[in-house]
């Protein structure tokens, strides 16, 4: 037996080895992250101490002066690193089967989606729910404006903007601004 057999799917997942999405504990998790996501998106507009109190158990450390509006998507929200001062507006989705670490003062825009899980190119392999992922990292100081997509396995540099719009593919710098599909440096900003 390999070291890779003892592993659970959970392991697996986690050191971004290919594992099953559809293994027991791994759904019951996402459950209950679903649970939590109802709560805090159906909470009234006013409700900050509720929705502070479901991300705090969701993302098991959040800060006072992080602020996501509703609605929020996530896999399983333990997985999601928020610096201070961050702010998500709404429609964002963050499928956090890796580590999506995010640093102080950023700022995302409407529907900003971040992936971290990949789907096999194999046929075979998708048949049997067998996935696999990569952690994304923002920098502080980074503005992600509406719509953008950021894709497994990206780092953001401190300091950078990324256009509306953009599908950021590969690392991007510190201190520039980079738009388009597929995202590319438009200027430096430093």
């Amino acid at each position: 037996m390999s070291k890779m057999d003892e592993l659970s799917e959970k392991e697996k997942m986690l050191k971004g080895l290919a594992y099953s999405c559809m293994d027991k504990e791994l759904v019951m998790e996402r459950g209950k992250c679903k649970k939590l996501l109802k709560q805090f998106n159906d909470s009234e507009p006013d409700d900050f101490r509720l929705r502070a109190e479901v991300l705090k158990e969701l993302l098991g450390v959040y800060h006072k002066t992080a602020l996501i509006e509703p609605t929020f998507r996530c896999d399983y929200g333990c997985n999601v690193f928020l610096g201070k001062y961050f702010y998500a507006n709404y429609d964002c989705v963050l499928l956090d089967v890796n580590p999506i670490r995010f640093g102080d003062h950023v700022f995302l825009g409407p529907g900003v989606h971040v992936y971290t899980v990949n789907h096999p190119l194999d046929i075979e392999e998708r048949r049997v729910f067998q996935e696999s992922g990569k952690p994304v990292t923002v920098g502080d100081d980074v503005w992600i404006g509406g719509r953008a997509v950021i894709c497994p396995g990206v780092s953001i540099g401190a300091g950078s903007v990324i256009g509306a719009g953009s599908v950021v593919t590969k690392d991007i710098p510190p201190r520039v601004m980079a738009a388009g599909n597929p995202c590319r440096i438009i200027k430096n900003i430093g």
